[in-house]
């Protein structure tokens, strides 16, 4: 079966959040049942790491797209990648999104629909005279338009688009039709209109042959109003409909505390020598006093889903009880100040580090006692999977894939509400835990237990292409 999967993110070139690392690690999953191709714009990061770009074909201008080449390229391990290149589009400074100040590139609508509409082009054979899919496989709204422009053009070709995060939608004027290509007679409530503006997430959500979102909590909790962000109907006619499945997200080998080269020392269940070397380590790297309290970790992205305001109004009950907390994590100007803030009043028990760098999460988690997750609303997460393999026990709210992968009270702890009191319940019993060396012990060793392999997810995505290949 051949598979396009259509993504704007991937760790081995690029990554801004967890749509990266799934991007790297689900189609390496699913090489056995199929032959998957991933396709991603040719931002700068990407052009420079790859050794050997072949052209295979080339898109007209549209509307207001400018034209554009189709690279074909591997990586290290063989993965085909297919990269669209057009350098007035994507050869930027910043991130994918946005400038080096974290604003939005102002004609995201048309780099991403360009990217949506090569990508249908690809799918269908127009482009690589040696290949076409099966089937097309797209993620989050920068691609989510794919499934549309195939239906705009009349293919029966079956898509997925799976929602890692429905908060973001890409939303823009209504003007943006004309400069993109799309059909006016699409614009209304049964099509890509969203309040009088033009949404990419709801033209994949009415298009898509199938929608898939990273965990089974968050797909029922997207049909509700609290979680629907005003697509809640929508989503429930296709749930309804037995259109929209929840497939959780694993994690790569690679995260394995006794082989990962990155830790100050490699320590497995049961070596608390060795998480403690690393814990010393993370104290020494980020200015910390010597304490026999507990660590608690945050690996985030800094923005309000996140609970990150949850974490700064606990701080001083945490520190005042024994525990230190070191941040990693980029986002929010506003809340990396208040971090930033909340250091230089206390720096011998708060540690920060704006920016990411996966070494030195890597370490946090393994020097952490504990997690901190206390998000809003959470589609999957990965960090509260990292923590365990890692003997770190992660502290979240009873949401979305927090509620799937931590078993409360024995690899980590949930508490039921987004709230100050809620999220201290959570703190308190890991105080407690940690008191307590005997269940410290059992609950990390069943933390370090746990798999949380990719075949698992792989295995579900596979059944779902064929079913619907024959559909």
């Amino acid at each position: 079966m051949r598979v396009l999967f259509v993504t704007t993110e991937m760790d081995d070139f690029v990554r801004v959040g967890g749509l990266g690392a799934v991007s790297a690690a689900l189609p390496r999953a699913l090489r056995p049942f199929a032959d998957i191709r991933i396709m991603l714009p040719g931002y700068r990061d990407i052009i420079e790491q790859l050794t050997h770009i072949q052209v295979v074909g080339r898109c007209p201008a549209f509307a207001e797209m400018p034209a554009c080449s189709l690279g074909r390229a591997a990586t290290k391990d063989g993965m085909p990648v297919y990269v669209l290149l057009c350098s007035q589009l994507y050869d930027r400074p910043g991130n994918p999104y946005g400038d080096e100040s974290g604003r939005d590139w102002p004609d995201n609508d048309i780099r991403f629909a360009r990217f949506a509409s090569a990508a249908a082009e690809l799918a269908m054979g127009k482009l690589d005279k040696n290949w076409a899919a099966d089937l097309i496989h797209a993620n989050d709204w920068q691609a989510a338009l794919v499934p549309a422009y195939l239906a705009w053009q009349g293919a029966k070709l079956p898509s997925i688009l799976t929602i890692h995060n429905l908060a973001y939608q890409g939303l823009f004027p209504k003007e943006s039709l004309r400069r993109i290509g799309i059909p006016e007679s699409s614009f209304h409530i049964d099509g890509v209109e969203f309040y009088d503006q033009l949404s990419f997430l709801k033209a994949g959500l009415v298009y898509a042959s199938h929608l898939t979102t990273v965990s089974g909590t968050y797909a029922r909790e997207i049909t509700t109003e609290e979680f629907g962000c005003g697509l809640e109907g929508l989503l429930r006619v296709r749930s309804d409909a037995s259109e929209l499945t929840g497939i959780l997200n694993g994690i790569d080998e690679s995260w394995d505390p006794r082989s990962c080269a990155q830790l100050a020392q490699q320590f497995g269940a049961g070596d608390w020598v060795g998480k403690k070397a690393n814990a010393d380590y993370v104290r020494k790297q980020f200015g910390l006093a010597v304490s026999r309290g507990p660590m608690f970790g945050i690996v985030a992205r800094l923005v309000h889903q996140k609970g990150i305001d949850l974490v700064l109004s606990a701080a001083d009950e945490i520190i005042d009880a024994g525990g230190q907390i070191v941040v990693t994590g980029s986002g929010e100007p506003a809340l990396e100040q208040a971090l930033i803030n909340a250091h230089r009043r206390r720096p011998d028990a708060i540690g920060v580090a704006i920016g990411f760098n996966e070494a030195q999460a890597r370490r946090i988690f393994a020097g952490s006692d504990f997690t901190l997750m206390p998000s809003r609303f959470e589609p999957c997460g990965l960090s509260q999977m990292y923590a365990q393999r890692f003997g770190s026990l992660p502290i979240g709210h009873q949401t979305g894939g927090l509620a799937e992968t931590i078993t409360d009270g024995e690899t980590g702890f949930l508490f039921s509400r987004p709230s100050h009191e809620s999220f201290l319940g959570g703190v308190r019993r890991a105080f407690e835990a940690f008191m307590a060396q005997d269940q410290l012990d059992t609950m990390r060793r069943s933390a370090m237990g746990r798999s949380f392999s990719w075949s698992i997810s792989a295995g579900s995505y596979s059944k779902l292409y064929r079913k619907l290949a024959v559909a």
